[in-house]
């Protein structure tokens, strides 16, 4: 008999285990891929956005879903923790712009083989291929804490032969994920045993996801990547969202760092109604700096059509678009255009519109916005509050940030929160 299985060999799983074993708990650690990590190995185009190397407000102010309940686990083990505790496992990590914090070497297989020598260090049992089909409960829970029931083990299938084995233990730790990537094995398992024990999951939704627009226009910018714009979310008058950064245009829409946080942001309305985009294009120019650099241009090309007189200030593959919007003629001489096309030209450029429709769906997804709701959750240990010995942490959970490197540190931090709290159970 285990004192801790933990379910899910990712982020939170693998802190999880490690600072139970660190603590001296005998650990079984089950994941149903043959390898750990997988999800982990894609994070930051492979590279591994382990954490961000901000301040305690930035770190705050990241967080979308259910800010409040990740202070404790963020004031037992913070970002800064985490650079240290890397360290500490012999791995080289860099600081990159936006206080992105990345293994040296740029290969997120390396944060995994740190943690997997620590967890065997540790003498963590691990076991892959190996599918929890259910979390085995018995009716001796705790009346003076109001616990219905009480962990006893889990079933699980050796996806290899097909056997089945039931695994006894005090302390469960569900730490399954989302259902975004579904390739990495994040199916929603967690969801489904926690409802099957009565404890609520809230809405779902893909988050961290790019964003289909109503254009039709949009194909014609595929794969035209913009740095250094503003985009900003409004629902009629009222502004949702607003970041600057680089984004991406594609066959169906929009993606990229910015539109990615901006999805998290505007989920849950977004699923009811259009929004509106705009995008700044030159956003450290005021209307009229710009009007006047406009000016400058065109003076150095008088005689030239409209549509060639733009190219030092777009990509080549903006500009017919840019021209469209501005509803002047094409062939127009520069030297004939007049002061309120030139503003209309100032404000298309000032505010670029698309409408946003619907975000992609979970198998794009980074993460997933919803899950275990956190009501239900013991902020400071991510026990249960309705089944004894019963723990949920990582992305399974209702809490969700910007991209950044936030949300792994919220999975490196509830791991290590419920990890360190099990002895006092």
């Amino acid at each position: 008999m285990s004192n801790v299985i933990v379910i899910g060999g990712g982020a939170a799983g693998m802190m999880t285990a490690i600072t139970a074993a660190r603590y001296g708990l005998d650990v079984t650690l089950i994941e149903k891929n043959e390898k750990l990590g997988k999800k982990v190995f894609i994070t930051g185009k492979g590279r591994c956005n382990v954490t961000n190397a901000g301040d305690e407000d930035d770190i705050r102010n990241a967080i979308v879903s259910n800010e409040k309940f990740m202070y404790s686990s963020l004031a037992a083990f913070s970002n800064y923790d985490m650079m240290g505790f890397l360290d500490e496992l012999g791995l080289k990590i860099k600081v990159e712009r936006g206080n992105r914090v990345f293994p040296e070497s740029d290969h997120s297989s390396d944060v995994i083989r740190v943690l997997e020598n620590e967890l065997k260090q540790l003498s963590v049992k691990i076991m892959l291929n190996c599918q929890v089909l259910e979390i085995l409960t018995n009716g001796l829970g705790d009346k003076e804490e109001n616990f219905n029931s009480k962990v006893s083990a889990v079933k699980l299938k050796h996806i290899n032969n097909d056997k089945e084995e039931i695994i006894y233990a005090d302390r469960i730790v569900v730490a399954t994920g989302g259902i975004s990537y579904p390739q990495t094995g994040s199916t929603g398992d967690g969801y489904k045993w926690a409802r099957e024990l009565g404890i609520d999951v809230t809405n779902l939704y893909p988050a961290l996801v790019p964003i289909q627009v109503k254009e039709d226009f949009i194909n014609r910018l595929m794969g035209l990547s913009l740095k250094n714009v503003t985009a900003s979310v409004y629902d009629g008058k009222k502004e949702l969202y607003s970041d600057f950064g680089e984004m991406l245009f594609t066959h169906f829409g929009v993606s990229g760092p910015i539109i990615l946080s901006a999805s998290s942001k505007i989920a849950k309305i977004l699923k009811d109604k259009h929004l509106d985009l705009y995008i700044d294009l030159k956003p450290a120019l005021s209307n009229e700096q710009l009007d006047e650099r406009i000016l400058r241009d065109f003076d150095d090309l008088k005689n030239k059509a409209f549509k060639n007189s733009l190219d030092k200030l777009l990509p080549k593959k903006i500009i017919p678009i840019i021209i469209e919007m501005t509803g002047i003629e094409p062939n127009k001489k520069v030297n004939e255009i007049k002061r309120e096309e030139r503003l209309r030209l100032v404000e298309v450029l000032k505010n670029f519109h698309l409408t946003l429709t619907n975000l992609r769906g979970f198998n794009e997804a980074i993460i997933t916005q919803g899950g275990i709701n956190c009501k239900e959750v013991n902020p400071k240990t991510l026990e249960s509050k309705k089944v004894s010995g019963l723990y949920f942490v990582g992305e399974v959970m209702d809490v969700d940030a910007l991209t950044g490197g936030f949300n792994l540190q919220m999975a490196w931090s509830m791991g290590y929160a419920c990890g360190s709290h099990m002895l006092e159970q």
